[in-house]
Formats: C-alpha cells, sequence, structure tokens
C-alpha cells in the first residue's frame, strides 16, 4: 500500500537524478561528502525536486542519526526533546544528530531563533528545505550559519529516467506488471509534472492503475494520452514549444497586444502557459512589446513589463502568472507607437551605410591640451546657456544634415514629445532667420 513515489525514493546518491550542479564531481556537495564534513545548510528549491531524499542520504553518508521535524506539526517542545536526545547520544558515544526541518519558513523568528545555540554548539547539523527564498523568510542570524543550497526543478531528461524507472523496477517499481507508455502521454505526464518527482509518481501510479483495470489479465497494459488525461484531470493542449504552434501562438498573442485587444491577449497568455510554454519568454516578449508597440507613446509600459518578470522571479509559480496578466492588460490598453522602433532602424541603416563617419570636431571631448591644440571642442555651445536650453548647432556628420529618424505620434505621451520637438524647431528657425543679413 505504500504510494510508489515513497517506494521509489533513492537510497543511495547514485539513485538520487538531478541536482548535478550540487553533486557532481568536484561540486560542493560532492567535495564536503569527500571530507566526511557536513555543516548546517538550507535547501531551497520547488516541490518533488528531492530535498527530503538528499537531507536523508546526506546524514546517511556522515554515518549520523537522522530526525524528520515537520515545521507544521511541531514546535519548540519538540524541538527540546530532540536536542536532549542528541546530548545523550554523544555523551554515550552514538552519531551525531542532523535534525531535518520540513518547511522550515513556517516557524516564526522567535522558534528560529531556538535553533541558534545548538546549531552554533554544534550539537546538531541543521537541514532545513524551504520552497519560499531563505532571504526573506529565514531570520538573519540563523541563515548566517548555514549554506544555502539552491535545487533547481528537475527537467524532462531526469523526469523521463524517473519513468523508466518506475516501469521497469520489479521489486519497488511496477515493473511486474509489464506496463508500456505511450511517447505522447509520457511527454504529456512529464510536462504536467512541473519538475516535480512527486506529482510525477503519483499520476503515473494512477495511470497504471486504470490501464490496467482495462485489461482482464492484469498485464501488459498500455499507458496512453487518453489514459494519462484521465489520471491527471486535465486535457492536454497542443503545443509543441519547438514547432509551428509555439510561434503561432506567441504571434496571436503579440499581434492581439498591438491591437489593443486586452481580452485576446489574455486568452493567448493563458493558453501558452497552460500548454507549458516557460513563463520568463512570454514575459520577455512584452519586454520587447513595450518598446517596439507602444515606445514613448506610454514610457511607463516598459517598466510595466520588466516589473512583471521580476514579479514573477519572486513569486514563482502559479502566483507569479497574475502579474504577467497585469502587465498584458496595461500593454494591450496603452496607446501605441512604434516610431522609436521605425527611427531605430532607420538609425540602424545609416550607420551601416555610411561606416565610420567623424565625430564632428566641436562635440568632441577635449581632456589634453594636444586635442585642444586641434580644435576638439572649439565653438561647443553650452544648451543650458541659451534660451529655453535650445540651441543651433551641428550634431550629425556632415554627410547626414538634417537627418529626422523620430517622428513622434500623436497618440499618448508622444504627443507631448511631439508637441516639444515642434516648438524647439520653431525657436532655431527663427533664430536662423534673424542672424540672416
Amino acid at each position: 500500500m505504500t504510494p510508489l513515489a515513497e517506494r521509489l525514493r533513492p537510497r543511495t546518491l547514485e539513485e538520487f537524478a538531478g541536482q548535478e550542479h550540487l553533486l557532481a564531481e568536484g561540486k560542493l556537495l560532492h567535495s564536503l561528502l569527500s571530507r566526511g564534513k557536513l555543516p548546517s545548510l538550507i535547501l531551497w528549491g520547488p516541490p518533488g525536486c528531492g530535498k527530503t531524499t538528499l537531507a536523508r542520504l546526506l546524514a546517511r553518508m556522515t554515518d549520523a542519526s537522522f530526525v524528520a521535524f515537520s515545521a507544521v506539526l511541531s514546535g519548540v517542545r519538540e524541538l527540546r526533546a530532540i536536542v536532549e536526545e542528541a546530548r545523550q547520544n554523544l555523551r554515550n558515544g552514538g552519531p551525531p544528530t542532523v535534525l531535518f526541518v520540513d518547511e522550515i519558513h513556517r516557524f516564526n523568528k522567535a522558534q528560529q531563533d531556538a535553533f541558534l545555540p545548538h546549531v552554533e554548539s554544534g550539537l546538531i547539523t541543521l537541514i532545513g528545505a524551504t520552497t519560499e527564498n531563505p532571504s526573506f523568510e529565514i531570520t538573519a542570524p540563523l541563515l548566517s550559519r548555514c549554506r544555502v543550497l539552491v535545487l533547481h526543478p528537475l527537467d524532462h531528461r531526469i523526469l523521463k529516467e524517473i519513468v523508466k524507472r518506475a516501469l521497469t523496477d520489479p521489486e519497488r517499481g511496477l515493473g511486474k506488471l509489464n506496463i508500456s507508455i505511450e511517447e505522447e502521454a509520457e511527454n504529456y505526464l512529464v510536462k504536467t509534472s512541473d519538475g516535480d518527482a512527486r506529482t510525477l509518481l503519483n499520476n503515473l501510479e494512477l495511470s497504471a492503475e486504470l490501464a490496467v483495470s482495462r485489461r482482464p489479465e492484469g498485464k501488459g497494459a498500455l499507458i496512453d494520452l487518453a489514459t494519462v488525461e484521465e489520471a491527471v484531470q486535465q486535457k492536454a493542449l497542443r503545443y509543441d514549444k519547438s514547432g509551428e504552434e509555439h510561434y503561432n501562438l506567441i504571434s496571436a498573442f503579440h499581434k492581439s497586444l498591438r491591437g489593443s485587444d486586452p481580452d485576446a491577449a489574455l486568452y493567448w497568455m493563458a493558453r501558452m502557459i497552460e500548454s507549458g510554454e516557460a513563463p520568463h519568454y512570454i514575459a520577455r516578449r512584452m519586454i520587447r512589446f513595450a518598446s517596439e508597440d507602444i515606445g514613448n507613446a506610454d514610457p511607463q509600459a516598459l517598466s510595466v513589463a520588466l516589473g512583471a518578470l521580476q514579479a514573477f522571479d519572486v513569486l514563482g509559480k502559479p502566483e507569479g502568472e497574475l502579474a504577467l496578466a497585469q502587465a498584458a492588460l496595461y500593454l494591450a490598453t496603452a496607446p501605441k507607437s512604434n516610431a522609436a522602433y521605425t527611427a531605430y532602424g532607420k538609425a540602424q541603416q545609416d550607420a551601416r551605410k555610411y561606416g565610420t563617419l567623424p565625430v564632428p570636431l566641436h562635440i568632441r571631448n577635449a581632456p589634453t591640451r594636444l586635442m585642444k591644440e586641434l580644435d576638439y571642442g572649439k565653438g561647443y555651445k553650452y544648451a543650458h546657456d541659451h534660451p529655453d536650453a535650445v540651441v543651433d548647432q551641428e550634431y550629425f556628420p556632415a554627410e547626414l544634415r538634417e537627418r529626422i529618424y523620430y517622428r513622434p505620434t500623436n497618440r499618448g505621451y508622444e504627443q507631448i514629445i511631439k508637441d516639444r520637438l515642434d516648438k524647439w524647431r520653431k525657436i532655431l528657425a527663427r533664430r536662423r532667420k534673424t542672424r540672416k543679413p
């Protein structure tokens, strides 16, 4: 009756999948274990990435007594009992104690401070596990006494290895049932697990039960996409992050934003996220959109798009998706202008066409006497010394005089920019006219 995820929990580091950035030869944990030393640690990572399993294996490899402690179910009273038992073990020549605290971020400041003297004295080695950013959730004194190790979500390659092990292991897995799985079903199973091995194995176990129940003999069942969908209770959305549908959906999203349709933009964004698209990709496209299709019609749009990416990094999934949705709504309803995009394109063309045109002498910097003798900076007019801080002065190379790349629209904030530029050009035109003999 033991769940498949628990039966397949790795018993050795060789069986442990993923986190090579910590466990590969020469990496931090590998080096510490090779010296037989285990400092107090904070394991920070998403659900199902192996935090608890890794803590157990580390304790076993250092011949320590492993004690699991839940921040949800336990408190300071239980901690005192564990500390006293650890002290007695050492007095009696027993092994040191590794105290594993799951969801350590759920402890308040006073509860976290209760660990400090015992960690400092070396009585216990603390391994805390958290899905939250330790910088915000762990007190500074406790954090300073622990090494923070970041665990990553398991990638598709590793998750597929876990599926294979589960279906072929005859003792701890489902190997005796001779179950096979279609590639499409396996891909969907892996995608919906979202890097979480526990979710993957729970969904695989239920899929296997459904498949076996449909075969009278009970063996040789096939897990297809429909079976996995029934187990996961979600419909697989047709999507290929490297194929045509990927480009179709991002195109639909971008064009809905450009067309100022917030509802369609939200739908296409939701389609991509539900289909497994990387939220960072969507956020980066919105940042690009803010400059390409809104520009200075609403300069705040770029800050909103950047803020959405930062908010997603802080919150993660699924909470951070709301920040992306908020940004999409802002961008869709902002005034539109591609004037900045067009202007930069024209400037690029001239830069490539005319090559390395020399900078006019009067706007060159002259930090040395030689440069001044060569007339660097000679005749430069300091704008703030002139009325309206506007000065009749050429800033282009001679070959590009009177070029105009940027033509602001009359939409949004660009109307203000347009009026300002028109005003300055009229001022300069009047000054030139009055200087003519």
